[in-house]
Protein backbone atom coordinates (compact mmCIF):
# COMPACT_ATOMS: atom_id res chain seq x y z
CA UNK A 1 0.00 0.00 0.00
CA UNK A 2 1.33 3.42 -0.83
CA UNK A 3 2.26 5.67 2.05
CA UNK A 4 -0.06 8.50 0.95
CA UNK A 5 -3.16 6.31 1.06
CA UNK A 6 -5.07 5.66 4.27
CA UNK A 7 -6.24 2.09 4.95
CA UNK A 8 -9.97 1.49 4.66
CA UNK A 9 -11.53 1.69 8.12
CA UNK A 10 -15.31 1.90 8.05
CA UNK A 11 -17.12 4.04 10.59
CA UNK A 12 -20.32 2.08 10.11
CA UNK A 13 -20.35 -1.65 9.34
CA UNK A 14 -23.97 -1.52 8.08
CA UNK A 15 -22.67 -0.56 4.63
CA UNK A 16 -20.43 -2.84 2.56
CA UNK A 17 -16.85 -1.84 1.81
CA UNK A 18 -16.28 0.17 -1.36
CA UNK A 19 -14.97 -2.81 -3.33
CA UNK A 20 -18.21 -4.75 -2.93
CA UNK A 21 -20.88 -3.96 -5.56
CA UNK A 22 -23.83 -4.63 -3.32
CA UNK A 23 -26.74 -2.50 -4.43
CA UNK A 24 -29.24 -4.24 -6.67
CA UNK A 25 -29.02 -2.75 -10.10
CA UNK A 26 -25.26 -2.65 -10.52
CA UNK A 27 -25.29 -6.33 -11.33
CA UNK A 28 -29.02 -6.16 -12.07
CA UNK A 29 -29.80 -9.47 -10.43
CA UNK A 30 -32.83 -10.30 -8.37
CA UNK A 31 -35.46 -12.98 -8.23
CA UNK A 32 -35.98 -16.00 -6.08
CA UNK A 33 -33.26 -18.17 -4.57
CA UNK A 34 -33.08 -21.56 -6.31
CA UNK A 35 -31.60 -24.58 -4.52
CA UNK A 36 -28.59 -26.09 -6.29
CA UNK A 37 -26.27 -29.01 -5.70
CA UNK A 38 -22.63 -29.50 -6.54
CA UNK A 39 -22.65 -31.45 -9.80
CA UNK A 40 -18.86 -31.54 -10.21
CA UNK A 41 -15.52 -30.05 -9.34
CA UNK A 42 -12.91 -30.27 -12.07
CA UNK A 43 -9.83 -28.67 -13.57
CA UNK A 44 -8.61 -27.91 -17.07
CA UNK A 45 -5.09 -27.33 -18.27
CA UNK A 46 -4.06 -25.14 -21.18
CA UNK A 47 -0.77 -23.39 -21.91
CA UNK A 48 0.78 -24.53 -18.62
CA UNK A 49 -2.09 -23.02 -16.65
CA UNK A 50 -4.46 -25.07 -14.51
CA UNK A 51 -7.93 -23.62 -13.99
CA UNK A 52 -10.31 -25.11 -11.41
CA UNK A 53 -14.11 -25.00 -11.42
CA UNK A 54 -17.13 -25.94 -9.38
CA UNK A 55 -20.29 -26.74 -11.31
CA UNK A 56 -23.62 -26.16 -9.58
CA UNK A 57 -26.91 -27.51 -10.94
CA UNK A 58 -30.56 -26.97 -10.08
CA UNK A 59 -33.39 -29.53 -10.35
CA UNK A 60 -34.19 -28.36 -13.89
CA UNK A 61 -30.65 -29.16 -15.04
CA UNK A 62 -29.51 -25.56 -15.32
CA UNK A 63 -25.79 -25.23 -14.66
CA UNK A 64 -23.66 -22.52 -13.14
CA UNK A 65 -19.91 -23.02 -13.47
CA UNK A 66 -17.66 -20.86 -11.30
CA UNK A 67 -13.91 -20.57 -11.55
CA UNK A 68 -12.29 -21.17 -8.15
CA UNK A 69 -8.83 -21.16 -6.65
CA UNK A 70 -6.73 -24.27 -5.99
CA UNK A 71 -7.12 -24.17 -2.20
CA UNK A 72 -10.90 -23.74 -2.36
CA UNK A 73 -11.12 -26.54 -4.95
CA UNK A 74 -9.20 -28.82 -2.62
CA UNK A 75 -11.31 -27.74 0.38
CA UNK A 76 -14.53 -28.62 -1.47
CA UNK A 77 -13.24 -31.86 -3.04
CA UNK A 78 -11.83 -33.26 0.21
CA UNK A 79 -15.23 -33.10 1.90
CA UNK A 80 -17.08 -34.49 -1.14
CA UNK A 81 -14.62 -37.41 -1.26
CA UNK A 82 -14.94 -38.01 2.50
CA UNK A 83 -11.25 -37.35 3.11
CA UNK A 84 -10.21 -36.16 6.56
CA UNK A 85 -6.89 -34.44 7.17
CA UNK A 86 -4.81 -34.66 10.33
CA UNK A 87 -5.05 -30.89 10.90
CA UNK A 88 -7.92 -28.51 10.16
CA UNK A 89 -7.88 -26.39 7.02
CA UNK A 90 -9.06 -22.79 7.15
CA UNK A 91 -12.67 -23.72 6.33
CA UNK A 92 -12.62 -26.39 9.07
CA UNK A 93 -11.29 -23.79 11.49
CA UNK A 94 -14.05 -21.32 10.60
CA UNK A 95 -16.66 -24.07 11.05
CA UNK A 96 -15.27 -24.82 14.52
CA UNK A 97 -15.30 -21.13 15.48
CA UNK A 98 -18.92 -20.69 14.31
CA UNK A 99 -20.02 -23.80 16.20
CA UNK A 100 -18.13 -22.94 19.40
CA UNK A 101 -19.81 -19.53 19.37
CA UNK A 102 -23.15 -21.33 19.34
CA UNK A 103 -23.88 -20.85 15.67
CA UNK A 104 -24.49 -22.83 12.53
CA UNK A 105 -24.37 -22.05 8.85
CA UNK A 106 -28.01 -22.11 7.76
CA UNK A 107 -27.51 -21.55 4.01
CA UNK A 108 -25.38 -19.83 1.39
CA UNK A 109 -26.64 -17.71 -1.49
CA UNK A 110 -24.84 -16.73 -4.67
CA UNK A 111 -26.53 -13.41 -5.22
CA UNK A 112 -24.60 -11.18 -7.59
CA UNK A 113 -22.40 -11.14 -10.66
CA UNK A 114 -20.32 -8.08 -11.45
CA UNK A 115 -17.53 -7.83 -14.02
CA UNK A 116 -17.41 -11.63 -14.44
CA UNK A 117 -17.08 -12.11 -10.66
CA UNK A 118 -19.72 -13.91 -8.60
CA UNK A 119 -20.58 -12.81 -5.06
CA UNK A 120 -22.18 -14.78 -2.23
CA UNK A 121 -23.57 -14.48 1.26
CA UNK A 122 -23.30 -16.74 4.28
CA UNK A 123 -26.32 -16.86 6.59
CA UNK A 124 -25.14 -17.77 10.09
CA UNK A 125 -27.76 -18.47 12.77
CA UNK A 126 -26.83 -18.02 16.39
CA UNK A 127 -28.89 -17.54 19.54
CA UNK A 128 -32.11 -16.72 17.72
CA UNK A 129 -30.66 -14.23 15.26
CA UNK A 130 -29.26 -14.42 11.77
CA UNK A 131 -26.07 -12.80 10.54
CA UNK A 132 -25.49 -12.15 6.84
CA UNK A 133 -21.81 -12.22 5.85
CA UNK A 134 -20.35 -11.38 2.43
CA UNK A 135 -18.26 -14.18 0.95
CA UNK A 136 -16.62 -15.46 -2.17
CA UNK A 137 -18.76 -18.26 -3.63
CA UNK A 138 -15.89 -20.75 -3.38
CA UNK A 139 -15.46 -20.13 0.35
CA UNK A 140 -19.24 -20.22 0.86
CA UNK A 141 -19.46 -23.58 -0.93
CA UNK A 142 -16.49 -24.98 1.03
CA UNK A 143 -18.29 -24.06 4.26
CA UNK A 144 -21.68 -25.32 3.01
CA UNK A 145 -20.29 -28.81 2.37
CA UNK A 146 -18.80 -28.85 5.86
CA UNK A 147 -22.06 -27.81 7.53
CA UNK A 148 -24.26 -29.84 5.18
CA UNK A 149 -26.37 -26.75 4.53
CA UNK A 150 -28.19 -25.82 1.32
CA UNK A 151 -26.66 -23.74 -1.45
CA UNK A 152 -28.87 -21.30 -3.37
CA UNK A 153 -28.36 -19.20 -6.50
CA UNK A 154 -30.63 -16.35 -7.56
CA UNK A 155 -32.82 -17.44 -10.46
CA UNK A 156 -31.73 -14.48 -12.59
CA UNK A 157 -28.08 -15.52 -12.23
CA UNK A 158 -28.92 -19.06 -13.35
CA UNK A 159 -30.81 -17.61 -16.32
CA UNK A 160 -27.86 -15.40 -17.25
CA UNK A 161 -25.49 -18.39 -17.04
CA UNK A 162 -27.69 -20.35 -19.47
CA UNK A 163 -27.63 -17.45 -21.95
CA UNK A 164 -23.82 -17.34 -21.71
CA UNK A 165 -23.68 -21.07 -22.57
CA UNK A 166 -25.74 -20.65 -25.75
Amino acid sequence: MSEDREPFEPDDFSEPPPFFPRELGRGGFGGSPVPVRIAATYSTEAHDTVQRFVQLQDDEGRDLTISIGPFEAMAISLVLEGTTLDRPMTHDLLKMVIERMGGTLDRVLIDDLWNATYYAKLYVKSKGSELEVDSRPSDAIALAVRFGCPIFVLDSILQAAQMDDE
